[in-house]
């Protein structure tokens, strides 16, 4: 009937070695879970961008080249293309327009380098000659850069009063 059990020889011992590995794979895991992160790293910041007033020969060395940005200027807004520098900068296809007055371009829908005013310590381009369609034209371009991108200055000519306060 009922016959007991013979009493055990030896005791298990809870320091097996399959209880060990557990252990160690439960403090390993732990330690993974609560050791402390590196902090994270931010990127830097670009450095900040101050609205000036620019003059035809302040704005041409903003051409790309040489680690520059790349700004033009359309009526008298000069924006940073800088994002746009596949287009706008060396080897694109509106590379003529960079650090230069690109209004009369824009507007004609010509990227030669006529379009560009010749002499740059003239007065500004007052755009006389185009035609309604060139004006809306320009002023599309000119809303497509200010959704795009940054307006960091402004367009005078060499002799505006406004040009000798920025030092120019």
């Amino acid at each position: 009937t009922d016959t007991p059990l013979p009493p055990p020889t030896h005791a298990q011992s809870i320091a097996s070695p399959i209880n060990l590995i557990l252990f160690a794979l439960l403090l390993t895991l732990v330690y993974l879970r609560l050791r402390p992160k590196p902090p994270p790293t931010l990127s830097r910041a670009p450095p900040p961008i101050v609205f000036r007033t620019f003059t035809p020969p302040m704005l041409k060395p903003y051409n790309g080249e040489n680690n520059m940005p790349v700004y033009l200027a359309v009526n008298g807004k000069v924006f940073d293309v800088s994002n746009g520098r596949n287009f706008y900068g060396p080897g694109g296809p509106y590379e003529n327009f960079a650090g230069r007055d690109a209004s009369r371009g824009l507007a004609c829908g010509s990227f030669d380098e006529d379009m560009l005013t010749k002499d740059l310590e003239g007065p500004l381009d007052d755009l006389k000659g185009l035609g309604e369609e060139e004006w809306e034209a320009m002023r599309g371009w000119e809303e497509r850069f200010q959704e795009k991108y940054l307006v960091v200055g402004k367009l005078v000519a060499v002799g505006d009063p406004e040009a000798s306060k920025e030092g120019a």
